[in-house]
């Protein structure tokens, strides 16, 4: 397969998952660079591409533009942008090139489902996803190309098979591996037309004043810091809409334990609409969790959070239920992941140690 037929593909800009990097801190990678000549003629950016793009679609092109994949000049521009002589043309990812053959690594893997089309893993928090810079082995893929290495028709390097979505290396709970190109075709377009069914359970700073909501916004980098997520008016052509609805399920006084239903997957959706709203996930240090935001200023209250952050030193998000459409018997299928023992212990201290809020 080209390269370019891979980097354009609607996996890559579409199907994000809560969490989305594949490299493990949210950096944007270089896949393509074009100069534009001195003699450029104004023309839109995605024109521009399909001329120096092969085997492609304008559609494509434009879905990376809305998804802030284009840059010009170190600047993410939209399908309209004209482009100027000189110009620097990029296409940036939130994956690196595939520079080295993935490896089959004896990792342990907890598979929650398996036939012959799919399987279903829960991941634990701290295992990246993909390889990338910094991570080129001792991955989820590196996991999964052990677990099939006897399987002859699935390929590690190949993206016709594996990861339908995924999610933070810091984020723990369910994906769904295809190991077929015909099971990854249905999964992703399931996940492409929202109709699968993914909980998420999370502790966030702050008490909330009605028991569920709807939160709003466009998501996309944050032009001052390209590792993290922000978000913009949904009237706004800045970023991907994104939709998120919470339920509280135990209020703490200074932090709050909620459900999370995504309507849609972005980038990191629920740690930017959380952050967005003034409810960080508990130490989630990217989105500022990591910080005292709520309780009482005393040593002994200091002294218990900084405990908790001991407990569960990460985001406090977990991939809780995933659900969807076996893509070759059309049977629905629903998985529940436990907490993890970390965020298990995390919630224990806060119900034997209520805290009042200020």
């Amino acid at each position: 397969m080209d390269t370019d037929d891979l980097l354009l593909d609607d996996d890559a800009l579409e199907l994000d998952d809560e969490g989305l990097e594949a490299a493990s801190d949210g950096t944007l990678y270089e896949h393509r660079r074009v100069v534009a000549d001195k003699g450029q003629t104004l023309l839109r950016v995605d024109k521009f591409l399909m001329e120096h793009l092969r085997d492609t679609s304008r559609a494509r092109i434009q879905r990376a533009a809305e998804a802030g994949c284009i840059f010009v000049n170190e600047r993410p521009v939209k399908s309209n942008y004209r482009v100027k002589p000189l110009d620097v043309v990029t296409l940036m990812l939130d994956h690196p090139r595939q520079v080295v053959e993935v490896e089959p690594e004896d990792i342990p893997l907890d598979v929650v489902y398996e036939d012959n089309d799919l399987l279903v893993v829960n991941k634990p928090a701290g295992l990246v996803v993909h390889p990338g810079v910094g991570n080129y082995s001792g991955t989820l893929v590196n996991a999964l190309a052990w677990h099939l290495r006897d399987n002859p028709s699935y390929n590690p390097n190949d993206p016709s098979v594996g990861l339908v979505h995924r999610i933070d290396k810091d984020t723990s709970g369910l994906l769904v591996v295809a190991k077929t190109p015909e099971a990854k075709t249905d999964l992703c377009h399931q996940f492409f037309v929202k109709s699968t069914r993914r909980q998420y359970n999370a502790l966030v700073w702050g008490a909330f004043d009605s028991k569920e909501g709807r939160i709003e916004g466009n998501i996309a980098r944050d032009p001052r810091d390209r590792q993290r997520m922000t978000v913009f008016p949904p009237e706004s052509e800045v970023g991907k809409p994104a939709v998120t609805h919470w339920r509280v399920l135990e209020a703490f006084g200074p932090v709050t334990w909620v459900e999370c239903v995504l309507e849609t997957g972005r980038t990191h959706q629920i740690r930017a609409h959380m952050k967005h709203i003034g409810h960080p996930l508990f130490a989630d240090e990217r989105y500022g969790g990591m910080e005292i935001l709520r309780g009482q200023p005393t040593a002994s209250y200091k002294a218990f959070v900084r405990n908790a952050f001991d407990i569960c030193p990460r985001q406090a998000l977990h991939a809780r239920t995933l659900g969807f459409c076996h893509p070759r018997t059309k049977q629905e299928m629903d998985f529940e992941a436990p907490l993890p023992e970390d965020m298990k212990q995390l919630i224990e201290k806060w119900l034997t140690h209520p805290q009042p809020s200020l």
